[in-house]
């Protein structure tokens, strides 16, 4: 059975370089490079305030949405970055969105 794609190519305009470290470091100490690409997403911003005792910060986080598994050879994303509108954004979750048979139907990337 073919499944709805939920986050399909024509919704996904934003230009954005993902790079994903998989578990591991290299020999040098630097994380090991999983996934290094230019890529089109759905990209969507959001911001919070959060109050501190001082002053209040306000935090800007976003999601990028691609359609199918961006990276299928790591199993689970756990860090990274993107560079989305020339802005460097860490990677704080990453989740492979599966139909009921298994396969990745959409890929989200949550970054701060």
């Amino acid at each position: 059975m073919k499944y709805p794609s939920l986050v399909p190519n024509s919704v996904c305009k934003t230009d954005v370089h993902v790079t994903i470290y998989q578990e591991g470091i290299s020999e040098e100490g630097e994380p090991l490079k999983a996934l290094d690409a230019d890529l089109k997403c759905n990209y969507q911003d959001s911001a919070k305030t959060v109050l501190t005792t001082e002053k209040k910060l306000v935090q800007i986080a976003g999601t990028a949405m691609f359609n199918g598994d961006i990276a299928p050879d790591v199993p689970v994303i756990s860090g990274g970055e993107v560079i989305v509108f020339g802005v460097v954004r860490q990677i704080v979750r990453g989740e492979k969105a599966r139909n009921p048979d298994g396969t990745v139907n959409y890929t989200r990337l949550d970054v701060m």
